[in-house]
Parts: structure tokens; C-alpha cells; sequence
């Protein structure tokens, strides 16, 4: 190819790009160099690696709050990952950041989720020794476990940001970021949106104040957060005092009407349970363990390989699992 694409897309961001920006082509790297793209800049590059990798294409059987619902509208982990994708990036072009790295983080940032949600995830946390945090397990995915134990080989932007997508240390980069708070802008109105086709409470239920700062709707929530961030952020991305406080306070909302509530997390009881059955089982008889998982039982330990393999099952697929595992089958006499 005569003239190099992704060299012209670099030159572009340095003419259209926020100076504080992450520039592609001053990206700390990859673990293990690589040549460049003819086409893609290293972002867009790791964009692609994710999106066409086996862990997020399980993130669609995957819970994101209501455990197998009955109904084809609720939100799955990928349908949340690409509402946090949509957020993040709209954030990113409104304050002349990196689309390309934002989209490669948002796409990410949940690849290590467990089955069953925070149900599972809560579960791994309490069995496995070394604990379980979903964003450290999504860094795993990346760097270790995709690709047959090769990794994904991402950039270290990518990586930041994917890690520092929750609490905690903020990411480096600005749009990773912005991805923290359009991770938290996507779960907290899209569960409403679920909660209320579920018959768990009404869009008149948020407290009126909320509603006069935010907006009545989704859509008009999702607008005044991206609004805020877009006329409040600098050199760090910000929300104005009045929008952070309505946020804050809906944020406290749902915990208190649905995400602590008895009927919505009826069934997570069981999920726990089977989680820790199939955890303990698999750790207790790593034989058991897929090929893929033998190295990381011989370098790491059957505790990590047993880990591994549950935190990647999509909910079917471990209660498919545990069924075969734990429940008697059929007896056929001849």
C-alpha cells in the first residue's frame, strides 16, 4: 500500500485531537512489539482484537442484573457493554478525546465478569484465596487467558483503563475516565429501565428532585450526564456540583429499591450456591479441567485454574455444568 492509512489518521488527531488527548502514536505500547497496522492506529487495532475474541462474544449469555429473566428486553452484560461504548464515546467526541481508545476500553472493561452478575462475583470472592475483583479477572482475559493462553497483547492505555474502570485509582488517560462514569451512567438508567419493565418500581418512584435535575426519562438522564461532562471537564473529567449530587443520590436510589431488594435478588441464593459447588468441585479435581487450563494448574494452581474456567461460563453454560456435575440424570434399563 503506497500511502500508509493509519500514519494519515494519526496526523489527524494532532490537527482535530484536545491536547489532552491520548495520541496513537504516543502510545506507551504492548507487552510484546509488534509491527504497526498499514490501516488502524494501535487503538483501533485493539479495538478489533476484543471485539472479535471468545470472551465477549459470551458476555451476550451473560446477567447483568435480573438472573434469567423471562422476557427478550432485558439488558445482558454485552447489551450494558455497548450502552457504556455508545456513553463513552459520544463523552469523547464532545471533548475531542480518543474515540478509538475509549471504544477499545468501554468494549473491554467487562470481559472478566462471572456468570449470574455481582451474584458470581460475589461468590468467587469468597472461595477463591486470592480473592475475585471482575476488573482484575478482565485484565486476565487480555493479557493471559484469550487466545489459548497467549492474550490479547493490548496497549497499556487499553489495559489502564480497563483496570481503573470502577473505584479506585483513576486510569492515566482521560478516556479511561470518561469510561468510569459512563460505565456507572449506562448500569444505573438502563436498570432502572429493566426494574420498571420488571414491575419492581416506576419512573415516578425517583425522588422528584432527582427527576427535575436529571430528566423524567432514560434518554433524558443519559443527555444531561453527557452535557455536565462535556462543559465541566479539563485536564480531569467532572460533572458540575448539582449534577454529581442527583447522580449520586439516584445511585443510592437503586441500591436501596433494587439492587438490595429481596424480590429482585431472589435467586441469587442459588446462583451462589452453585458457583461455590462448581468452584470447589473443579479445584478438588482439576482432571476435570478442560486442556486449556492444565498449564495454568501446573504454573498457578488448580485454585486459579478452577477460578478461571467459572469466571469465563456463560450462565447456561454453568448451570448446564452444574447439572451434569451435582443433579441425577435419567436411568435407562435395557
Amino acid at each position: 500500500m503506497d500511502i500508509c492509512v493509519r500514519e494519515l489518521t494519526e496526523k489527524n488527531e494532532h490537527l482535530v485531537l484536545s491536547s489532552f488527548a491520548a495520541f496513537s502514536d504516543s502510545s506507551i505500547g504492548r507487552k510484546i512489539p509488534e509491527e504497526p497496522c498499514s490501516i488502524r492506529t494501535c487503538y483501533q487495532r485493539d479495538r478489533d482484537r476484543i471485539i472479535h475474541c471468545n470472551s465477549f462474544r459470551r458476555l451476550k449469555h451473560k446477567t447483568q442484573v435480573f438472573l434469567s429473566p423471562e422476557g427478550d428486553h432485558y439488558r445482558t452484560r454485552l447489551t450494558h457493554t455497548l450502552e457504556v461504548s455508545q456513553i463513552a464515546r459520544t463523552i469523547a467526541v464532545g471533548l475531542r478525546l480518543n474515540e478509538s481508545l475509549t471504544e477499545a476500553i468501554s468494549l473491554g472493561h467487562d470481559l472478566g465478569h462471572t456468570p449470574f452478575g455481582h451474584a458470581g462475583e460475589r461468590a468467587l470472592n469468597d472461595v477463591h484465596p486470592g480473592g475475585y475483583r471482575h476488573y482484575e479477572q478482565s485484565v486476565r482475559v487480555c493479557e493471559h487467558l484469550e487466545k489459548g493462553g497467549k492474550g490479547l497483547n493490548l496497549t497499556a492505555e487499553v489495559i489502564d483503563g480497563i483496570k481503573c474502570h470502577t473505584s479506585g485509582v483513576e486510569a492515566q488517560t482521560l478516556e479511561g475516565r470518561i469510561v468510569r462514569l459512563a460505565d456507572k451512567t449506562a448500569y444505573i438508567n438502563h436498570d432502572i429501565d429493566d426494574s420498571v419493565r420488571a414491575g419492581v418500581m416506576c419512573e415516578t418512584d425517583i425522588p422528584l428532585e432527582v427527576r427535575k435535575t436529571l430528566g423524567e426519562n432514560k434518554s433524558q438522564r443519559i443527555t444531561t450526564v453527557i452535557c455536565s461532562a462535556i462543559e465541566n471537564s479539563g485536564e480531569t473529567i467532572s460533572l458540575s456540583p448539582e449534577i454529581a449530587e442527583a447522580v449520586k443520590e439516584l445511585r443510592t436510589f437503586m441500591f436501596d429499591r433494587v439492587y438490595t431488594n429481596p424480590y429482585c435478588k431472589s435467586e441469587e441464593s442459588k446462583a451462589d450456591t452453585m458457583i461455590k459447588q462448581l468452584y470447589h468441585y473443579f479445584a478438588e479435581n482439576p482432571e476435570a479441567l478442560p486442556n486449556a487450563y492444565e498449564e495454568i494448574c501446573f504454573r498457578e494452581g488448580a485454585d486459579r485454574a478452577a477460578c478461571d474456567y467459572i469466571a469465563g461460563m456463560t450462565d447456561r453454560f454453568a448451570v448446564s455444568t452444574f447439572n451434569r456435575l451435582f443433579v441425577p440424570g435419567s436411568w435407562l434399563a435395557y
